[in-house]
């Protein structure tokens, strides 16, 4: 039975495409290519076990899945927190309507297993530190949350009604050398244009998790192989945090930018970088260190390595 991956031009999806046909498995892409690009699958391309569907899982009455793909990744969705301040219909339709499509399209193929990444957003500004996965209740602050937190109802509906497996990944910030946004792939841009100066977004103390992508792919497999319940959910970050400051110097440094001077804009609500910023995160991991994951890096391991990752990739652009 093939794999389907939507959303597999992205940071993650095309991470998860190389893996799944490294390893032999028939994965099909769905994917409308409006922010991916298929050059981020050039090393699959020609492989027998790749196939690439252009489609746009916004058009429900043109959308059709591959008949023997049972397993399904979603990935597919708009993951730019903060547009959802001065645009939330971006992440309603982008993640929710395309979310609801998808599973409509994967009941009449008879789907048997469904994988949704999800966020640590939905838990919002989380009381209990670390975070499980049970943690009440859950009061997201940002639209991109809230449409996740709506994804992974209907998915669990779905589940329920339909009898398909799902499987829920809340991620922690997931980075690495092909990453197309967040808070490194911003700083490595924001030098690029000025090296005197770098403009971080609040007041520097944000503290969160953050996961380098090898990580977050090997815990996916973790998680579809080992889960047999009819609902799973799993936390997938590091043990440990970062603060943006941290992050900042750690970029300056990889560039070798060391006369840089940082200014941070002081931001919103008492530090945060925008409206729906979460300020401190970090996830609970246990349930999926029990299954036999465990990461290689820790989040200030992550981030340096990305920053290396980054700073190298734009000197061999130049």
């Amino acid at each position: 039975m093939g794999v389907l991956v939507t959303g597999g031009t992205g940071f993650i999806g095309s991470n998860l495409v190389h893996r799944l046909v490294a390893e032999n498995e028939e994965t099909h892409v769905l994917d409308n290519l409006s922010s991916g690009k298929l050059e981020s699958l050039e090393r699959v391309k020609g492989n027998p076990k790749f196939y690439f569907h252009k489609a746009d899982l916004l058009q429900r009455e043109n959308l059709s899945l591959p008949r023997d793909c049972k397993t399904i990744y979603h990935l597919a969705a708009n993951p730019e927190v903060r547009v959802g301040f001065t645009n939330p219909e971006v992440h309603f339709s982008q993640n929710v309507v395309t979310t609801f499509n998808l599973l409509e399209a994967a009941r009449k193929i008879d789907a048997e297993t469904l994988l949704f990444t999800s966020t640590s957003t939905v838990y919002g500004d989380a009381r209990a530190m670390p975070t499980p996965e049970d943690y009440s209740p859950l009061e997201p602050i940002s639209m991109y949350g809230a449409s996740k937190l709506a994804c992974e109802s209907i998915m669990i509906s779905y589940a329920h009604t339909y009898g398909m497996r799902t499987i829920i990944y809340r991620l922690a910030n997931i980075i690495g050398a092909d990453s197309t946004h967040g808070v490194i792939f911003d700083f490595v841009n924001k030098l690029l244009n000025d090296p005197s100066r770098l403009e971080v977004l609040g007041d520097g103390t944000q503290n969160k998790s953050y996961l380098h992508i090898s990580d977050c792919i090997s815990a996916m497999l973790v998680g579809q192989g080992a889960s047999r319940e009819r609902v799973s959910v799993y936390n997938v970050g590091s043990q440990d945090q970062i603060e943006v400051r941290d992050i900042a110097k750690a970029v300056v440094e990889a560039m070798d930018m060391q006369s840089t001077k940082l200014e941070f804009t002081g931001g919103v609500d008492n530090g945060r970088g925008w409206k729906g910023d979460v300020k401190n995160m970090l996830l609970d991991v246990s349930k999926i260190l029990g299954l036999g994951w465990e990461p290689r890096y820790g989040s200030v391991e992550a981030v340096r390595l990305t920053a290396k990752e980054l700073a190298r990739g734009v000197a061999y652009q130049k």
